[in-house]
């Protein structure tokens, strides 16, 4: 994840394209963590709320950064945080769902639907609001949903959810990550090793196989707090480095 980052902000002073190989498979393998976090946590609904505010805190950061310090025309739209609520919110949707289908309860079954939906009408929000403009006071509240527009996986991160689905089954869950490597070539395979790589995120099926399902020691904290400083970090070094897109 760190190296990714610094292919990222250092690109424009010659790190080459190759070092972002070492960064397609980390955010499959956070959304593998997610599934498992989601399924073991004793409360779901903070386990949203951290994600919700991490995202907030993010997002926010991201603005001020940008603000005080700017790379051309550089975007720093990094925030996993987004994708990991979004993932894990339509997790709690389909739980519901399921709760629903089980009591026999038509209502509990439209409350998942809704929940799963948000993101979505988040997103058409962020489309109505974007022709106002990205520097818009309308368009600065609406990024501050979290939506698969503006997710930095984007629609990839519902592979967190299909994972979930088929938590059941290992196998296919490391199948389904495969399946979606390949998606995202957009079977054009003539670049697949210069700037079309995303592929490489089937590369997270190797921890999937080695994981045991036990709980090893915890750094939620530690990864809270590591992931936006980091980056703010190697953005703001770039900056004092004249690197400027």
């Amino acid at each position: 994840m760190f190296i990714d980052h610094v292919h990222e902000m250092f690109n424009g002073i010659g790190v080459p394209n190759w070092v972002d190989w070492f960064g397609r498979p980390v955010a499959t393998i956070f959304f593998f963590l997610s599934v498992e976090g989601f399924i073991h946590t004793h409360n779901q609904k903070r386990y949203l709320s951290r994600l919700l505010v991490g995202f907030w805190v993010m997002q926010i950061g991201n603005l001020i950064i940008q603000h005080f310090f700017k790379l051309g025309s550089f975007g720093l739209i990094n925030n996993i945080f987004g994708d990991l609520f979004i993932g894990v919110l339509t997790m709690y949707g389909l739980q519901t769902i399921s709760q629903g289908h089980q009591n026999h309860q038509a209502a509990k079954i439209w409350e998942g639907i809704l929940i799963i939906a948000l993101p979505l009408i988040f997103a058409g929000l962020t489309l109505l609001t974007m022709g106002q403009g990205g520097n818009s006071i309308a368009f600065r509240i609406v990024t501050l949903l979290p939506s698969p527009l503006i997710a930095e996986n984007g629609f990839i991160l519902y592979l967190g959810p299909l994972m979930y689905l088929l938590r059941k089954n290992r196998n296919w869950q490391m199948l389904a990550v495969v399946a979606v490597a390949i998606l995202s070539t957009g079977f054009n395979f003539s670049s697949m090793f210069t700037t079309n790589f995303q592929w490489l995120m089937f590369l997270a099926i190797i921890p999937m196989y080695l994981y045991n399902g036990q709980l090893g020691r915890s750094m939620k904290g530690f990864f809270y707090a590591f992931y936006p400083l980091h980056i703010w970090l190697l953005y703001i070094l770039a900056w004092f480095m004249g690197v400027r897109y």
